[in-house]
């Protein structure tokens, strides 16, 4: 969704109630220049992008000591 910075000043409630379901981008003058989005949708995104990188093999308490003594 794309409003201008003086229709989110005129219904920021409205605003931050759709911000829950959608991205709302904020114009000024014709340019973007912030965007208003849910903090939790970006924990699920981000949460969603990191699955399948840890795999059942990697996590051994084995690994885990080398992993940890590697770094000191």
């Amino acid at each position: 969704m794309l409003i201008t910075a003086t229709e989110l000043k005129s219904n920021i409630g409205k605003y931050l109630i759709l911000a829950a379901t959608h991205d709302i981008y904020i114009t000024k003058n014709g340019k973007n220049i912030a965007k208003l989005t849910s903090a939790t949708a970006d924990k699920v995104a981000l949460l969603d992008s990191l699955v399948g990188i840890v795999t059942d093999e990697s996590i051994t308490m084995d690994n885990i000591k080398k992993q940890r003594l590697a770094r000191k």
